[in-house]
């Protein structure tokens, strides 16, 4: 039986590919560290506009554009310890995580952002201009330092194309 089972390597990479590649786009599930869950609801609840969902005194679930977003309380001590990732000359933090988002929801949270005064770590801008990967992004931090980062496609179809980026 193990036999059948086995693969030739390229059929097993191709297998790995198609199911990772899946045609529908089903809602992931993230859960982040926070310092103070009051804080966390202002910031996913207020500033980004996320509904709350499930919660209890230890964490709160919020929907982040159909995702499971959850902050679950660590530590009043808690956090995030920042890395550095030189991308297309922009220091990009690491780790980070987001949405990506069409250009109007992109231009629209970027104002909300901006008019909450939260600050950013990079501002909304577009990168890699005239490149198959050419995108809106901007990067900033909840209150317990998780980085975040929302981008928006110049064209979404190229959002998993495979080209190598220059170094600049």
């Amino acid at each position: 039986m193990l036999g059948r089972l086995a693969r030739a390597p390229a059929a097993a990479a191709a297998a790995r590919r198609s199911f990772c590649a899946g045609a529908a786009i089903q809602p992931f599930h993230i859960a982040v560290p926070v310092h103070n869950l009051a804080l966390a609801k202002d910031f996913y609840g207020g500033v980004l506009g996320c509904s709350e969902g499930r919660s209890s005194v230890h964490w709160q679930d919020y929907n982040l554009y159909g995702h499971q977003l959850v902050c679950h309380y660590v530590s009043d001590d808690y956090r995030c310890v920042d890395y550095i990732n030189p991308v297309d000359n922009m220091e990009v933090p690491v780790p980070h995580s987001g949405i990506v988002l069409t250009e109007p929801q992109f231009l629209e949270l970027a104002d909300r952002i901006k008019r909450s005064g939260t600050k950013f770590i990079i501002e909304p801008q577009k990168r890699f201009v005239g490149a198959p990967g050419e995108q809106w992004t901007m990067f900033f931090k909840d209150p317990s330092g998780n980085n975040l980062e929302f981008k928006a496609m110049a064209h979404p179809d190229n959002l998993f194309v495979k080209y190598n980026v220059p170094e600049g």
